[in-house]
């Protein structure tokens, strides 16, 4: 098994002080980097090993923190108050995006030229308003946060874009995913979909100790399935030398 290293890393974004989660992979020279945007909740024990399967992987990757301080959302109440507040707000995804995009290129083992972004929910949506902002990402994946943004800003997203939704997802229903396919394809967008058949939303996300909402739970299968699609992603557009 490759070794990785891990450290916590601060940033500001606006009037916040963010705090991600780096892993390095082994060796000593620069490599293609991920961002690794967290579920609404925030970042948490979910992303900090997702960025390190990453680096496992040959990545420079960094789990990105959304709300400042690294906090992770145990109330739902609280999470759904802050993340419609973000997810209404394009400009202030881009400054969160933003933020964790340069401390990842900042970081001395990243090649700049060579990012991508991954997010899931509130994350995902962030990765996607940084491509429509015109940031040079290899790839963008996103999982259950196919939001639509302001028209005609999709056509400065120059790189593939691949999006996973589950099937039953309430809260990405099929004409939010309509809405999406629409908006990628109006603006020559080189996308993916990828439904799930009979997933809920954060269907990729491990069960968490507080009840989950109605329309949110765990498939086991399907969140295999979306981590193999998202590696595939990397694959192809982001190779690591090996």
């Amino acid at each position: 098994m490759t070794t990785v290293t891990t450290r916590a890393v601060g940033y500001p974004a606006g009037d916040l002080t963010m705090t991600g989660h780096l892993a390095l992979p082994a060796g000593a020279g620069r490599g293609p980097a991920v961002l690794v945007g967290p579920e609404g909740m925030g970042l948490g024990d979910v992303e900090r090993r997702r960025a390190e399967a990453l680096a496992e992987l040959g990545y420079v990757a960094l789990a990105f923190d959304l709300h400042g301080g690294g906090r992770y959302l145990s109330d739902p109440g609280e999470m759904l108050a802050r993340c419609m507040a973000l997810l209404a707000d394009p400009d202030r995804m881009r400054c969160v995006g933003h933020a964790a995009l340069d401390a990842l290129c900042a970081e001395s083992r990243t090649d700049p030229g060579r990012v991508a972004a991954v997010g899931y929910g509130t994350g995902g949506a962030v990765a996607l308003e940084l491509g429509r902002a015109g940031a040079g990402l290899r790839a963008i994946g996103t999982v259950n946060g196919l939001v639509t943004g302001r028209p005609g800003e999709a056509e400065n997203i120059r790189c593939p874009v691949w999006a996973g939704v589950g099937s039953e997802d309430p809260i990405m229903p099929p004409a939010q995913r309509e809405a999406f396919a629409a908006e990628m394809q109006a603006a020559g967008v080189d996308w993916r979909l990828t439904v799930y058949g009979g997933a809920l939303h954060a269907f990729h996300h491990p069960p968490v100790d507080h009840a989950a909402p109605s329309g949110v739970g765990h498939h086991p299968r399907h969140a295999r399935r979306a981590w193999r699609d998202v590696v595939d992603l990397l694959d192809e557009c982001l190779p690591v030398a090996r």
